[in-house]
């Protein structure tokens, strides 16, 4: 059973209160979709462009529902609800993660895909953007279970993803082995194998080395270029990581090997606090016996909400959607905000800190070096020809900078933010390539 829908923009949804960590009382209510909608609307009215553009810019391409039911190990049938966004397709087939969490609903799916569209479009990826989600909590299932729901949900797809179409890839809840039974079970269906389908993949299967880690490399070559932008030498830096999962882990390694100081990370548990610096490696040690954060012999606890309030020269929001809002923006104490995650800060947590000369580097910029390998090994695949390590990181490297100073140049000789830049940078060229292909018929 699924529902496709074409060019249509259902209404939104409130989303998860889960996600808002105020301190004090509950966050304004804001929305990842409703914050997507709200800087492309800024963009629009910068560029100029028509209220058909923008409504042709804020609407998915192509939308589908699916019901993805589960044989569970004790045989008893359980259904969950997926989703696969197409948002845009101008500039070539659309690209983007795959979520398993509780709180996955369509309308965060279409916020997910939007940015893709600019975050693809931004660093000059040949991709739309596109986004898929389960609602489910992997925590609670078997990897047989979830095997089980992958291949099912990935059957119930198949008829709009494929190398030409639509490139699935590891986000929150999902991994390697993931991508990897999503090949099997599109390259089954095919009847030969198809490593293009996917990205993210084990290496045996012809996944790219440094992908795993590629958008926590990315995050910290921005973050270590907005320290100096912002006059400060790293080396000399402190930082504070909330997240210390797939991005925020080998963030808080990165940032440590190149000599900032990581002061506090914080997991969905609870947060860790040293002011001398935490030891990374014992900390990932530690979580990956324990798997929390919490209970660190080599540091004080400290609340989770806190950490974002931290008088830090730098913070790197690696977790989920709207964490920086008008509750707590107010209380920031970073001089530098990198966003890991997609989607943290709410515009009006941007006003007020933009309004208290924090520098703000969204997350179509800072967190894009997943989708940069992502095209690597996309590349890869489809020449069956691989690259060295140190090739994919020096490419990663001149990608991100590169893009790192078009974006600051735009944003000093315009006098916007960051964000205002690089969306606008992003949303020009969608629009151009649009323009270019025209109307069909």
């Amino acid at each position: 059973m699924s529902t496709v829908i074409d060019n249509a923009v259902a209404p939104h949804a409130a989303h998860a209160a889960s996600l808002r960590q105020a301190q004090d009382g509950a966050a304004p209510v804001s929305t990842p979709l409703a914050d997507a909608r709200s800087q492309l609307a800024e963009a629009i009215g910068l560029l100029g462009f028509s209220e058909g553009t923008h409504q042709m810019l804020a609407t998915p391409r192509r939308e589908l529902t699916v019901a993805v039911p589960l044989r569970r190990d004790s045989g008893e049938t359980v259904l969950f609800t997926g989703y696969r966004v197409q948002h845009n397709f101008s500039r070539g087939p659309a690209k983007g993660g795959l979520r398993y969490a509780p709180n996955v609903d369509i309308d965060e799916v279409r916020a997910l895909a939007m940015w893709m569209t600019w975050k693809c479009a931004l660093l000059d990826v040949p991709y739309g953007g596109a986004k898929g989600g389960i609602a489910i909590d992997p925590r609670e299932h078997s990897k047989a279970e979830l095997e089980r729901v992958t291949r099912r949900y990935t059957s119930e797809i198949l008829p709009i993803i494929g190398p030409e179409r639509d490139i699935p890839a590891p986000d929150i809840g999902t991994d390697e082995q993931t991508m990897a039974w999503i090949m099997d079970t599109y390259s089954v269906n095919s009847g030969y194998t198809v490593p293009g389908i996917v990205t993210g993949k084990p290496i045996a299967l012809g996944g790219s080395q440094g992908r795993a880690s590629a958008t926590s490399r990315g995050v910290t070559h921005i973050a270590l270029a907005a320290l100096r932008h912002a006059g400060i030498t790293p080396s000399q830096a402190t930082a504070a990581v909330q997240g210390f999962g797939k991005v925020g882990a080998d963030a808080a390694r990165f940032l440590t090997e190149s000599g900032v100081t990581v002061q506090a990370v914080s997991d969905q548990y609870g947060a860790v606090f040293n002011a001398a610096g935490l030891d990374i490696e014992a900390l990932a040690a530690h979580v990956r016996e324990t798997g929390a954060v919490i209970g660190f012999s080599g540091a004080e606890a400290l609340d989770g909400a806190a950490l974002l309030e931290l008088e830090v020269d730098l913070l790197v929001p690696a977790a989920v959607e709207g964490v920086l809002h008008e509750g707590n923006a107010a209380r920031v104490q970073a001089k530098v905000i990198v966003e890991g995650a997609n989607g943290p800060t709410t515009p009006a947590a941007d006003g007020i800190m933009r309004e208290r000369g924090i520098l703000v580097v969204p997350d179509i910029l800072a967190n894009a070096g997943g989708v940069i390998v992502s095209y690597f090994e996309w590349v890869q695949a489809n020449q069956a020809y691989w690259w060295r390590v140190d090739e994919v990181e020096a490419r990663l490297e001149e990608r991100m900078l590169s893009a790192w100073q078009h974006v600051l140049g735009y944003a000093t000789s315009r006098g916007l933010s960051l964000r205002t830049a690089a969306t606008a940078l992003a949303v020009e060229r969608v629009a151009e390539a649009h323009k270019l292909r025209g109307l069909y018929p």
